[in-house]
């Protein structure tokens, strides 16, 4: 099956066509800073994967998919010459809410409760929907899944996923913990199971999806026991443009100072908090580390909050957990700033996580999966170069194929 992987996020747009039998991308696409001047989208082919970069300045995640479309029927290189010769679309939505708990065949009844999701990730799901509305419309006989963030983290116990609310809030709303990015985390365990030579079963995880959005979750046996993110993406660890947790307090004492709507409160939130908000000049946590090297002291000092956050959250899944084997490290952060991994683990060796700075630093190790611990290390910390398209593709054929 040629399985066509949609991955919009709220400034990106990650995609791939993927052969399922032989597990194999025969086209990779990643667009970037979605929505700015700066924009770009990177597309290669099979085999070589030589990028070709397009200039997607100004246009929104949905243009740049369909200026992807358009790519893929034009190019020399490409192995499809129509759109109809892709098999399948798997769409990666963040928030499934209560509606969905695996992974599910879009129709009309799907669209319109991912419709109602919207609201629990403002930043991933609007875009996400766009695409399939999209795709829907261009190619109306092709199957669509969507595979769900959310999923994986159903199998949270109710003292992790309940808040301390009255209880009609979560009767009448649904409001609870939901969690985000459970593809990779569920994919970044289970690789490190395959690191470590150990079944996924006995093991004792804590997966750090760090990147312009990021998340912690605790493994257990294979199964999601806890999560940072929340209701909402919102929740948790300080994220490129989000506050992640905070004071709830705070919010309403700036709206009643600044006589402010609850929309342009969520905006501050959702888009101009986080790193952006401290570092003032950029979310982009490449930008904010080559501008603490100038001596920005604000750069330095998001930089800073950032580490201890998600220190504090490895932390407190430690102690969460009744054994942690390894932490994981994933995602654009995660995988590719050995700066970062060295300022985040310095704080934890006396936890049993100690970094091996020369196997921390080794050059074109970018795109490996490997072990960075010393090797007495009581708890080993692990690089895995996440593979969210992989799953998703995976996901949607097995479920078109039941239609077969």
């Amino acid at each position: 099956m040629l399985v066509l992987v949609v991955n919009a996020g709220s400034s990106s747009l990650k995609s791939q066509l993927i052969e399922t039998e032989g597990k194999d991308a025969r086209m990779k696409c990643l667009a970037e800073k979605v929505g700015t001047e700066r924009a770009f989208m990177n597309v290669s082919f099979a085999p070589d994967f030589q990028k070709v970069t397009y200039n997607v300045a100004g246009l929104t995640v949905e243009q740049c998919l369909r200026k992807l479309l358009d790519i893929m029927v034009d190019d020399p290189e490409s192995p499809i010459s129509g759109l109809e010769q892709i098999d399948a679309i798997g769409n990666r939505i963040v928030a499934g809410g209560e509606f969905f708990t695996r992974a599910a065949l879009i129709d009309d009844e799907a669209r319109a409760n991912l419709a109602k999701c919207e609201e629990l990730a403002p930043l991933h799901n609007p875009p996400a929907d766009a695409c399939i509305d999209m795709t829907r419309s261009l190619l109306p006989s092709t199957p669509q899944v969507a595979v769900f963030d959310t999923a994986f983290h159903q199998t949270m116990p109710p003292k992790a996923y309940m808040y301390p609310l009255p209880m009609r809030y979560y009767d009448e709303y649904s409001i609870r913990r939901y969690g985000a990015h459970g593809t990779s985390h569920r994919y970044a365990a289970q690789q490190a199971a395959n690191l470590l030579g150990r079944p996924l079963r006995d093991l004792g995880l804590i997966t750090c999806h760090l990147g312009n959005g990021g998340s912690i979750t605790a493994v257990n046996h294979g199964k999601s026991i806890d999560t940072t993110m929340g209701f909402t993406p919102l929740e948790g660890l300080m994220m490129g443009t989000r506050s992640g947790s905070i004071d709830p307090a705070i919010i309403t004492y700036i709206m009643r100072r600044e006589g402010i709507t609850f929309d342009e409160m969520d905006e501050i939130l959702n888009r101009k908090s986080g790193i952006l908000g401290i570092a003032g000049s950029s979310g982009d946590m490449r930008d904010v580390l080559d501008a603490a090297a100038r001596g920005d002291e604000h750069a330095e000092l998001a930089i800073d909050m950032y580490v201890y956050r998600v220190q504090k959250s490895i932390g407190s899944y430690y102690a969460a957990m009744t054994r942690t084997d390894a932490v994981v490290m994933t995602a654009g952060i995660g995988e590719n700033s050995a700066d970062l991994r060295e300022r985040i683990f310095r704080g934890l060796a006396h936890m049993g996580m100690i970094l091996d700075k020369e196997r921390n630093n080794v050059e074109g190790a970018i795109g490996m999966n490997r072990v960075i611990s010393i090797d007495d290390s009581p708890i080993k910390i692990c690089v895995v170069t996440t593979d969210e398209e992989m799953r998703i593709a995976r996901e949607t054929d097995n479920l078109v194929s039941q239609l077969r």
